[in-house]
C-alpha cells in the first residue's frame, strides 16, 4: 500500500496526514476550500480537483470532516467514494459520525467491492500532532489488518471494536466519558477560583491523586489563561453528544449528565463560544449569566 487520497485538512486532517508523509505514504488530497491545504502542498501532498479524482490510484481513501451528512455527501452519489473508488481500495470515514450512517456505507461498499472502516479517533490537536491518536475501529478484520500500517503512522492505540458501527459507538462512549469530566473540571476550577485559591498550584498538587486525567493535563492550564484556541470545537463537541444522546435513545438508556453537559455546551453556542475550543465551559462557569 502506497497511495492515499485524503479528505478533510482541517485541525485535525492536516496533521494526520502529515504523520502519514513521515511514514512513507504519498498522500494526494482534496478539501472544499483549497487555501487550506496550502502549507501541505508545498511539502508534497498532491491537490485533486474533485472527491473522484482523490480515488484514483489510491489504495486507501481516508476522510474526516465535519458532520454526519458531510460523510453521507461524500461517499453516496455520482463521482463520490462509493463510485469512484477502484474495488479492493480501502474506504475509511475517521469523522465521527453515525454507527448507522456507518452501517450504510459498510454495506454500499461491501457490494462495490470495497473495504470499508469506520474509525473515529481521540486525542484532540495534540494527539493528531504526534501520531498518538487513539482510533477506534469498526468493520472486517481483513480490512482492519490491511489498514493498520496506516493506522500506526497516525495512532498508538488501536482496537477493532467489531463490526460496522462499532467504531462510532465507540467513539461515542468516548465522548460520553469526556462530557462528564469537562464538567468536572470546569466546576473544580471555577470553585477553586471563587474560595481564593492558586488554580495552578492546585492543579500540580492534586494531577497525581484521582483527580488525574488527561483534561486535568492538557485543558485545565488552558482554562486558567483563558486560552479558547480551538483543539476540538465546541460545535463539532455538540455533534458528537448530540449523536450519542440519538444512540442512546435508539439503545433505550438515559444518560442524565450527557443531557445536562449538552445543555451547557448549547447555551455556550447560542452565545458566539462554538468556534472555540471545549475548554470555553469554564465560561459557563465563571459568567453563568453568558
Amino acid at each position: 500500500m502506497k497511495t492515499v487520497g485524503f479528505i478533510g485538512l482541517g485541525v485535525m486532517g492536516q496533521s494526520m496526514v502529515r504523520n502519514l508523509m513521515k511514514a512513507g505514504f504519498e498522500v494526494q488530497a482534496y478539501t472544499r476550500t483549497k487555501e487550506k491545504a496550502a502549507d501541505l502542498l508545498a511539502e508534497g501532498v498532491r491537490w485533486c480537483d474533485s472527491v473522484e479524482a482523490v480515488c484514483q490510484n489510491a489504495d486507501a481513501v481516508i476522510t474526516i470532516v465535519g458532520y454526519p451528512s458531510d460523510v453521507e455527501s461524500l461517499y453516496f452519489g455520482d463521482g463520490m467514494i462509493l463510485q469512484s473508488a477502484e474495488p479492493g481500495t480501502l474506504v475509511i470515514d475517521m469523522t465521527t459520525s453515525s454507527p448507522l450512517l456507518a452501517e450504510r456505507i459498510a454495506e454500499a461498499a461491501i457490494d462495490r467491492s470495497l473495504l470499508p472502516l469506520d474509525a473515529p479517533v481521540t486525542g484532540g490537536d495534540v494527539g493528531a500532532k504526534n501520531g498518538t491518536l487513539s482510533i477506534l475501529v469498526g468493520g472486517g478484520e481483513y480490512a482492519f489488518t490491511k489498514a493498520r500500517p496506516l493506522f500506526e503512522a497516525m495512532g498508538q492505540s488501536i482496537e477493532r471494536m467489531g463490526y460496522a458501527g462499532s467504531g462510532q459507538y465507540g467513539k461515542l462512549a468516548n465522548q460520553i466519558a469526556i462530557a462528564g469530566i469537562m464538567m468536572g473540571n470546569a466546576e473544580m476550577l471555577a470553585f477553586t477560583k471563587r474560595a481564593g485559591l492558586n488554580p495552578d498550584q492546585l492543579r500540580q498538587t492534586i494531577r497525581g491523586g484521582a483527580a488525574g486525567s488527561w483534561t486535568l493535563e492538557n485543558l485545565v492550564p488552558r482554562m486558567i489563561v483563558e486560552d479558547y484556541a480551538p483543539g476540538f470545537f465546541i460545535k463539532h463537541f455538540l455533534k458528537d453528544m448530540k449523536l450519542a444522546l440519538e444512540s442512546a435513545n435508539q439503545l433505550n438508556i438515559k444518560l442524565p449528565s450527557l443531557e445536562l453537559a449538552h445543555k451547557l455546551y448549547s447555551i455556550l453556542e447560542e452565545n458566539a463560544y462554538g468556534e472555540n475550543g471545549t475548554q470555553a465551559l469554564i465560561e459557563y462557569y465563571m459568567h453563568q449569566d453568558v
